[in-house]
């Protein structure tokens, strides 16, 4: 009989024993996020502080929910990004379902926000709440990214709880290999989701 895991139970530890994952150990594999980044406008950063300071309102009022995440950072970032135009499509919610070889264990899971292009699943984002540590996130976010039907493509994933951002790189051709990126926060004196935007404004350009 067939088990049934759900992915936000799924470490690390789970996705290298059951689907032989490894983490990138070459800088070159995940340049992405840091490499010949474009640059953002002014008036993009006063958006992006805009962001922060409805950010840093609603944390006084606690909790916050996923959906306020979604609300208040990623669909401004999302919007900037050109994630909202041609030629990308978004869906919310999205079901995935994997099992390594010989496994009698299914994975599933829902995708928080799914960027698609053309039938493809290009980004993934999983946003938590803002209480919630990214490194609990992470597997998740993996986990969801094997599910990419494309395996010639590497498939990208943010994993976010609305202060904070890291990014990740998933490779299938040859062997499972994924990386991260450093951690972005909006907590600092210069926002460092300038660089969140950097990012995302070149996997728009990347994935089109």
């Amino acid at each position: 009989m067939i088990q049934a895991i759900q992915a936000h139970n799924v470490s690390l530890a789970d996705l290298e024993a059951k689907f032989g994952l490894q983490q990138a150990g070459n800088e070159t594999f995940f340049t992405e996020w840091f490499d010949t980044l474009p640059e953002i406008t002014d008036l993009e950063k006063q958006d992006l502080d805009r962001v922060k300071l409805h950010f840093l309102r609603l944390v006084k009022h606690p909790p916050l929910s996923e959906e306020t995440v979604k609300l208040v950072v990623l669909s401004p970032l999302l919007n900037l990004a050109g994630f909202y135009d041609e030629p990308f499509y978004l869906r919310g919610e999205e079901s995935i379902e994997i099992s390594a070889e010989d496994e009698e264990e299914v994975i599933r899971g829902r995708i928080d926000i799914l960027v698609i292009q053309e039938k493809l699943w290009l980004l993934v984002i999983e946003s938590k709440r803002s209480s919630f540590s990214l490194l609990e996130a992470i597997p998740q976010a993996l986990t969801y990214m094997l599910g990419n039907p494309n395996p010639e493509k590497p498939v990208f994933g943010l994993v976010t709880n609305g202060s904070h951002c890291i990014f990740l790189k998933l490779s299938k051709q040859n062997t499972l290999k994924y990386a991260l990126s450093d951690e972005f926060t909006l907590l600092k004196r210069e926002n460092e989701f300038y660089q969140v935007l950097r990012i995302l404004k070149n996997l728009s350009q990347f994935l089109s």
